[in-house]
């Protein structure tokens, strides 16, 4: 059996848990060797001893996506293990305050702008020197269908989403000649330990408005990362896929 990729190198940032974590597996499945980088370190440990348990080559990284020099020093660290990033998925991010904008802290907008928005730019920021130089690589980054549609009581993370899609396109236009190609999933309410972020009245809100009429599984939106991550995907870049 072809595994679509063998021999590359993916970085699943926020790797410990939930959607990361099953990313990190379905690449490891692909043949990848995956670099697991979360803030919450034991638990990348945990999630990498897992899959290794199987055979894979997998490894846990300490990384805040909030600090440069933590990011810098992830993915030197990466390339001293691995030698190389071919892929890089931005997953790592936080929900925030659920508030109407009145309510909200400055403070709150501010950590949530970091984590979802800021953590994105600065992880592509260190890696795109180096799929630069080989000419080659794969982003892709974790947005939400809340940063197309909004939702009310969730401006900073609404705000943030969009920032993501925004990038994603940007970026995607300035490395595309490098046959770097950057797209975006934007899920639907996903069944993830965010959910704990949210008031049952908001889960329920946010469960009506998607079509299938379910909330979705980190397994589901797993399958279209593993997808922009191969070579099956070639021609297409700056896109934001709806995981509904």
């Amino acid at each position: 059996m072809s595994l679509p990729l063998k021999d590359r190198v993916a970085v699943v940032t926020g790797g410990a848990q939930g959607i990361g974590r099953a990313v990190a597996r379905r690449l490891v499945e692909a043949g990848a060797a995956v670099a697991i980088a979360d803030l919450n370190f034991e638990g990348a440990e945990k999630a990498a001893e897992s899959l290794e348990s199987a055979g894979a080559s997998v490894k846990a990284f300490r990384l805040d996506v909030t600090d440069w020099t933590s990011i810098q020093t992830a993915c030197e660290s990466v390339l001293v293990q691995f030698h190389q990033i071919d892929v890089l998925v931005n997953n790592a991010g936080i929900v925030g305050k659920t508030a109407p904008i009145q309510d909200q802290d400055v403070a709150d907008w501010n950590r949530v702008i970091a984590a979802d928005l800021s953590g994105v730019f600065l992880c592509c920021k260190a890696v795109i020197p180096h799929m630069i130089s080989r000419q080659s690589g794969r982003i892709i980054n974790l947005a939400s269908v809340a940063g197309k549609e909004g939702n009310p009581n969730m401006i900073p993370y609404c705000a943030a989403k969009a920032g993501v899609i925004g990038l994603t396109k940007a970026l995607a236009m300035e490395v595309a000649r490098c046959n770097i190609l950057v797209n975006a999933v934007t899920p639907a309410l996903i069944d993830t330990a965010m959910l704990e972020d949210l008031s049952p009245d908001q889960r329920t809100y946010l469960t009506a408005k998607i079509p299938i009429g379910r909330i979705g599984t980190p397994e589901e939106v797993a399958a279209m990362v593993l997808w922009l991550a191969t070579d099956e995907v070639c021609f297409s870049t700056g896109a934001s896929s709806i995981v509904v």
